[in-house]
């Protein structure tokens, strides 16, 4: 009697709840019996909810281990499309099995080596092949279509905050705000904006309270920066983000059993115009949002990081030839360090084929934060521009793509209801609907609504606030004047702060210096040594920003 191994996988929930895979079991089993095969309770192997589209499945991995080591002679399997949806990785399975000298056998395939037995196997797995393809489109376009429509139910699960309620009869799937989890998110922000605290500083917080988040029992820096980047805070939560393609990478020997196992495909983000936009309620403000995405953009230029003494042009300063940054060297003298930025595209050690740029000129730390420092209150002297930059950005923020394109799509969904109800009634009074149908679907329909008032609601009420709030004009001399007055006193950090809310970045060149700022200046010849751009232009650096 030869000795055997059953393998059976399921891909899918619903395939694990209707119980296939124990169905699959018993078949193979039977199976055996009839064929005169051994198999030991503990050779049956079962992959419940894996693709067949990889090999990387811990049933089937144990079943190749057997096959290897000899143990077995025959492998068993419901349909040449349980151990894999790809034909070609069929055929890598069934030669690998017959180089160690185990006999492939299906419940639902031919039995034989004949040539017209073999062909119909490759059939199969081909039509298998195909049919997954068919599937994950038909599946894809569905989803696409239904994201359009504005159904929250494409979405795979409702973020830190929201609960997701399902589709029913009366009611379409939604996210209901958790009231609990809410305050956290809009106190996550806060921190963040509002307090300046850094993502490791926030997750301390959020430890050390004992607030717990959904899944694991504390909070990690990757979560709270999640929800930084979460856009259904805003209250548009957006499908089609990322995308899934081949991966490339080194193939590392695993450490114990000398094999490779690549992971084959990698998750890339789709641009931002091909997301699709679906409405749910907002938690935090357009504009606390934006600054939140704003301060993520700088932390990736700006960060600190082991900066030990920090200085007001960190991270703002590049090179005029080449764009690359320029980055802070020392020296030690008899009396003191004395610290220089230079251009690191004129290093020869960090590029193969020697430097890129020939600007070696060395600038002093403590004169170039001087010089930028200068500008900066020079530019504060004058509450007229300042004042004239505020109004910019009122109206650009009026004004401004995400919000109207937030409004627009709330607009076309209360419309959208408001002809559902409409319907409904229509067909109360032509009898086509009973009142007790009626009743059953009309609270739904009148509570969407409800919904869809309140958010444009919040967005009118939201413009009027950020209205009020640039419009502190009156305030805004006597701050200014405290600040220049200050302004020797302040320390290192604090002049960094007020650097980078004006500054865009720093330009040097062979001889010039460019400092490119957001406030704009009177035509004319610059002064203090010029402080506009060489094309006349002046670059905003907080757009949209309060």
């Amino acid at each position: 009697m030869r000795m055997a191994a059953i393998y059976a996988r399921v891909s899918s929930e619903q395939q694990r709840e209707e119980n296939t895979i124990a169905s699959q079991a018993a078949s193979l089993i039977e199976f055996a019996s009839s064929h005169d095969l051994e198999v030991p309770g503990e050779w049956v192997f079962e992959d419940e909810g894996y693709s067949g589209a990889t090999l990387e499945r811990p049933g089937l991995e144990r079943v190749r281990d057997l096959a290897a080591e000899g143990q077995i002679q025959v492998v068993l399997a419901y349909a040449p499309d349980r151990l894999s949806r790809k034909y070609a990785y069929q055929i890598l399975l069934i030669e690998e099995f017959t180089r160690h000298g185990v006999e492939t056998l299906f419940v639902k395939s031919p039995q034989g080596d004949s040539a017209e037995d073999q062909l119909r196997v490759q059939f199969q797995g081909m039509i298998a092949e195909y049919e997954r393809a068919q599937i994950l489109e038909r599946s894809r376009r569905g989803k696409r279509h239904r994201a359009h429509a504005g159904e929250i139910s494409v979405l795979s699960n409702a973020p830190y905050g929201y609960r997701y309620i399902r589709k029913t009869d009366e009611a379409p799937a939604a996210f209901i705000v958790h009231e609990a989890e809410a305050r956290v998110v809009q106190r996550v922000y806060e921190m963040y904006t509002v307090e300046g605290l850094s993502i490791g500083e926030i997750t301390r917080r959020l430890n050390a309270e004992s607030i717990p988040p959904r899944k694991s029992g504390r909070w990690e820096r990757s979560v709270v920066w999640g929800v930084l980047r979460n856009s259904a805070y805003r209250g548009v939560a957006c499908f089609g983000k990322t995308r899934v393609s081949g991966r490339t990478r080194v193939m590392r020997p695993q450490r114990r059993r000398g094999v490779t196992m690549p992971s084959t495909t990698a998750s890339h983000e789709r641009p931002r115009e091909d997301w699709i936009e679906i409405p749910v309620p907002a938690l935090v403000s357009e504009e606390s949002f934006a600054r939140a995405q704003e301060l993520l953009r700088e932390n990736k230029i700006r960060s600190r990081r082991r900066t030990i003494a920090p200085s007001v042009v960190q991270g703002l300063v590049s090179c005029a030839m080449c764009g690359y940054a320029f980055s802070r060297t020392s020296t030690q003298t008899s009396a003191r360090k004395i610290h220089y930025y230079k251009c690191i595209g004129s290093d020869s050690w960090r590029k193969l084929g020697g430097p890129v740029c020939d600007n070696g000129r060395f600038v002093r730390q403590e004169l170039l934060d001087q010089i930028v420092w200068t500008e900066v209150i020079r530019l504060l002297e004058e509450p007229a521009l300042i004042r004239q930059e505020l109004d910019r950005r009122l109206a650009a923020a009026r004004s401004s793509d995400p919000t109207r394109k937030r409004e627009q799509s709330l607009q076309r969904e209360l419309t959208h209801v408001g002809k559902g109800i409409e319907r409904l009634l229509n067909a109360y009074q032509e009898g086509l609907l009973s009142i007790e149908q009626l009743r059953e679907r009309m609270p739904g329909l009148r509570q969407r609504q409800r919904a869809l008032r309140a958010d444009l609601q919040a967005i009118a009420d939201q413009t009027n606030d950020r209205a009020a709030f640039l419009r502190l004009a009156e305030t805004l001399t006597a701050f200014l004047a405290r600040l220049r007055s200050a302004s020797e006193t302040l320390s290192v950090t604090e002049r960094q702060r007020i650097v980078r809310l004006l500054v865009k970045d720093v330009l040097v060149g062979e001889d010039t210096i460019t400092i490119r700022h957001s406030i704009p200046i009177p035509s004319g010849p610059p002064q203090n040594g010029g402080s506009q751009s060489p094309d006349g232009q002046n670059y905003l650096l907080c757009t949209g920003r309060g």
